[in-house]
Order: C-alpha cells, then structure tokens, then sequence
C-alpha cells in the first residue's frame, strides 16, 4: 500500500497537528506501507521542494504572498493541487490521505479523480470551529455558515472520512453524512517515540523553585480557549488550602502576554512560573516535575467536539490528569479512575478539584497505573493505525471493480 498524505504543514514544525501526523505516518511505515506527504503553502517557507525530516520524505508547496480573502486561499488550493500532483507523477500512490483544514481536501479533490485515485478526508477539528476558538471568527457569522458548507460539500466529494473523536462524527451523522462513511480515528501516543517516563529532573526543579512542591503544570498552546486565564484565577483559592502548591506554564501562544500580566497582577504571583517554548526532545523533563497536569479548557464548540492530544501524552508519561468536564475530555478522561473532571468555566470550582486530588496522594499510584494501561491498551498508534487499513483497502478495491469514486449519497449542507 502507497499512500500519499496531503497536508496543512509537517515536520520539523512542533504542533499537535505535526505530532500526530508524525505517529500515523512512522506508525504505517512500521507496518511496512509506502508513505509520503505534501505540504501545502501555510507550511512557510522552505529551502527545497522535496526533503527528508525524521525518515519521512514531504513534497514542499512554495509559500505565497496573502492575497485578500477569498482570493488567497482560491490561489492557494490551486498552487497546492499542483503540487499534489507532481507528488502523484513522482510517488504512485495507492490512495491519497488528505487531513483538515478543509481547503487540503478541496485541492486534493481537484487532482484525485483525474488519476483515479481514491480520497481519505481526515478531519480533526471543523475549521470554522477553530477559527471561533483561536479568536479569528464569529460562530454563526456569514463566513462560518459558509466554511461550515464548504465543509460539508468536501465531505460529500470525499471517498471516506475519518475523524478523531465521535464528538464529530456525531456532528456529520447530524448532517446527513452516512455513519458508514465516517471512520473513527482518535487521538494516540507513539509509545516508541513518547513512552519512558523520566525520572524527576532535580536540576531543574531546582532552577525552577520547584524542589519539593506540589506541582500543577500545563504544557501546550495558549489558546483562549484553553482557559488558562481560569487557572490563574483558581491559584489563590487553591494556595489558600494547599500552600505547598505551584503552578508552571510550558508553551506560549497568542494569550501569552494578557496571562503573564494575569500572574504578575495574582496575589500568589510567587506560586506561577512561565517557562516559555522548549522542544519536543525537551519536554519529557518538564512532565517528570509536574504532579497534575492541568485542562481547563473553556466550554464551547470546539471543546466539546474535539479530543485534545495532550492529556494522552501526560497519562503515557504516567502523570496525574485534571480537565473540564467538556465533551472532548469526556471522551478521555473517566472522571475518578484515569484522572479529575471539574466543572468548565469555574476557577473556584477547578481548585477544590486540584486541592482534593493533591489531598489524596494515597490514590496517586493507582490511578497513574490506570492512565497508563488506557493509553497501551486503547490509544497507542501501534495499535489505533490498524484501523485505517480495511477503509484503505475498501476504497482501492471498489475503485479497481468499479472504476468509480461516488458511491455514497449527497448529504444535505
């Protein structure tokens, strides 16, 4: 099997989006598949149309200069089809797997029929959606009505489509997508890569302030919705009860700055430490320090449809997990056995949670054992790859028979 990724942008970024698309593709190389990918301009600029990064070759889309919307992304998923399709020439795909945002599965829909190639739409969050949460949209404005059909249509054209969690399948079903279209692909952790937990790091606990403190940490993305300003906000009252706790922010993102005067502003601003951006190869001696790794994510949407990556990366790493009691974390998290859920939105109820759970160290071991077999046994990418290959298989050979794409039925926007 020779599949051909189409994607928004890869390694060697550092996202979620990179990490996971590292898993699945290292994941069906060891499975013995073919694998490449193409990027699509958003990934930036480049100084080759084709490199090697971590084993894995990718196709380079040169970037563009924006143009006005809807102009610059018309141009965009002309410049990316072509792209896809020098890819093709060069690779020989059995299958093209394109990922969201919807306008990857609109240029590899323009080249996929012409090679008579059959098309996986991945989708892992509706970009109208996200648009809402990182502050850059409007949720029921023209445009998000319009990205949402758009979508839609996308999904209709496809020849399968996978999602990340049932949240949004769930969504799609509600739109007339037919359920056994919609493949199931959650959120996993590459064990091989991100499994060994560390031992605690006392240097750097000890550069840090942290040695012998109780540590609640979040290492990610500052997205508003991920609701750190909430955190922030629940520190006073949980030093308040626990005066041994410490708060460190891993990461940085577009709320930075409106979060570190948050912290500066707290009247426990001694207990709050930022660290800033450190790297993927870094980051485990950062888990090692941290007992509760923090989410609480704002609820909206975007939070109740989608499952986050990280959380799945902290119970591998064999910490303790608290998160929103959001659709997302639901689908995750079994509130009392793998890790706390606490009412979204609720700083004062976020610290009686964090404060019982650091009451309760009798109860540390097990759960983190329980965290840890979830992952193994449900979310590990040696195991979830596996799922794509009858839907693989189903498309290549119903093409081969049929000598066509279209065999589900148009679902209404």
């Amino acid at each position: 099997m020779r599949i051909l990724h189409v994607l928004d942008h890869g390694l060697p970024l550092q996202s979620g989006y990179t990490f996971r698309t590292r898993a699945i593709l290292k994941s069906q190389m060891r499975r013995g598949w073919q694998v490449a990918a193409v990027t699509g301009p958003r990934h930036g600029s480049h100084d080759a149309g084709m490199e090697t990064v971590d084993g894995i070759d990718f196709h380079r889309t040169p970037a563009l200069s924006p143009w006005p919307s809807p102009f610059g992304e018309l141009r965009e998923i002309s410049a990316f089809a072509r792209r896809i399709e020098a890819a093709i020439e060069t690779f020989r795909p059995d299958i093209l797997h394109a990922h969201s945002p919807v306008l990857d599965a609109l240029a590899a829909l323009k080249v996929a029929k012409t090679h008579g190639l059959p098309l996986l739409y991945e989708i892992r969050a509706f970009w109208e959606d996200a648009a809402v949460g990182n502050g850059t949209g409007t949720e029921g404005s023209l445009k998000y009505k319009a990205i949402r059909a758009l979508e839609t249509w996308a999904v209709n054209k496809a020849d399968g489509v996978a999602v990340i969690c049932d949240g949004l399948r769930q969504d799609l079903v509600k739109r007339g997508v037919p359920a056994e279209k919609i493949l199931v692909s959650p959120n996993g952790v590459d064990l091989e890569m991100f499994g060994a937990p560390l031992e605690y790091d006392a240097p750097l606990a000890l550069s840090l302030g942290l040695t012998g403190k109780d540590v609640i940490g979040f290492i990610g993305s500052f997205y508003d919705y991920e609701g750190l300003d909430d955190l922030i906000a629940a520190m006073p009252m949980l030093v308040a009860t626990r005066p041994n706790a410490h708060l460190v922010l891993v990461g940085g993102g577009p709320m930075e700055a409106a979060l570190r005067a948050q912290a500066t502003a707290s009247p426990v601003a001694d207990h709050i430490r930022f660290v800033g951006r450190v790297s993927h190869h870094e980051v485990d001696r950062y888990y090692s320090l941290i007992d509760v790794l923090a989410y609480p994510r704002k609820q909206m949407r975007l939070t109740d449809l989608v499952t986050p990556l990280k959380p799945l990366e902290a119970m591998a790493q064999r910490r303790l997990v608290a998160a929103s009691d959001v659709g997302g974390h639901r689908e995750l998290i079994r509130d009392g056995e793998t890790g706390t859920l606490f009412a979204p939105n609720d700083p004062a109820a976020m610290a009686r949670a964090l404060g019982e759970l650091l009451g309760d160290r009798h109860l540390w071991e097990a759960r983190r054992t329980r965290g840890r077999a979830f992952v193994e046994d449900e979310r590990n990418w040696s195991v979830n790859v596996a799922r794509y290959a009858p839907v693989y298989q189903k498309l290549t050979e119903a093409g081969a028979s049929n000598g066509t794409w279209s065999r589900y039925p148009v679902a209404s926007a």
